[in-house]
């Protein structure tokens, strides 16, 4: 198998069979048999006479890189959305109960708070982390035994407003908060899946409330949700109702458990996020 792999490359992507034999010295008939299994189990997809790599192995192949290639693949489309909006934009990944920023295109105003790469903020706070909650099972069970810490008063204290938070960011694809981590600072967010359907991070926008206010959202709503979508393009995800459903169920099915948070010492706390952080 290894052989018959080895003769795919840039410079030849389709070979025929004779090719293919050729290149591995098999028999014909021990080489057609071989081929003829591997398009069956999926690794060679034919295309009249010739073949190319199949879509079962480039599955198996991508998960071991996609960590390393959202953000190359994503930073462009970042950029993008800075461009467009004007205000700062960002990409996070979550870790555990917490999100960090990996990618960041800021804002050309004078006015502006500070989002750095590596940056850790709670799920639980601003926008980015109620999409987590809303697309990603693992986040509201990551979530559950961490103390929802309140950072200023519009800072969710309850599990039943953190469902409806993520049940809203689900039906209109993205969500804003404001003032939930610093009381000046409001975020617009939206989901980016990767090419199975799985979230792979969030996009999203950060800004000081003096300039943009609730009234704002219905506009810059769409236009992160169109960035968000560009971006899982750029990751290999083709929307057909199918994978993203299944995820869409298994967080609503994580969700209708409502574990409520335990009480202090059964479970880690969740950690304030550092003071300079933005949202």
């Amino acid at each position: 198998m290894s052989e018959i792999l080895n003769c795919f490359s840039i410079e030849s992507p389709e070979p025929t069979l004779q090719q293919i034999a050729r290149t591995t010295g098999l028999p014909p008939s021990t080489c057609q048999r071989l081929v003829q299994n591997m398009v069956r189990e999926g690794f060679l997809d034919r295309d009249g006479d010739r073949y190319r790599i199949g879509l079962r192995l480039v599955q198996w192949a991508a998960p071991g890189t996609l960590g390393l290639d959202v953000v190359r693949l994503v930073r462009p489309i970042v950029q993008e959305l800075r461009d467009e909006t004007g205000e700062t934009a960002c990409l996070y990944m979550r870790d555990g109960a917490y999100r960090t920023v990996v990618a960041v295109a800021e804002t050309r105003h004078v006015v502006m708070r500070p989002f750095l790469v590596g940056q850790v903020m709670p799920i639980h706070a601003g926008a980015p982390g109620k999409v987590f909650l809303a697309f990603d099972p693992g986040a509201r069970e990551a979530l559950h035994g961490t103390e929802l810490t309140r950072y200023t008063p519009s800072t969710p204290q309850s599990w039943a407003q953190l469902d409806e938070q993520a049940e809203l960011a689900r039906t209109q694809g993205y969500f804003a908060a404001f003032g939930e981590r610093n009381s000046d600072v409001g975020s617009i967010s939206a989901p980016v899946f990767r090419y199975d359907g799985q979230l792979a991070a969030v996009l999203g926008l950060g800004f000081p409330i003096q300039r943009v206010s609730p009234d704002d959202v219905e506009r810059l709503g769409p236009i992160v949700a169109a960035a968000a979508k560009r971006a899982s393009a750029a990751l290999g995800y083709r929307s057909a109702g199918g994978d993203e459903a299944k995820v869409h169920d298994e967080a609503r099915k994580v969700a209708a458990r409502r574990p409520g948070p335990k009480p202090r010492g059964q479970g880690r706390e969740a950690q304030p996020a550092p003071a300079d952080s933005p949202v």
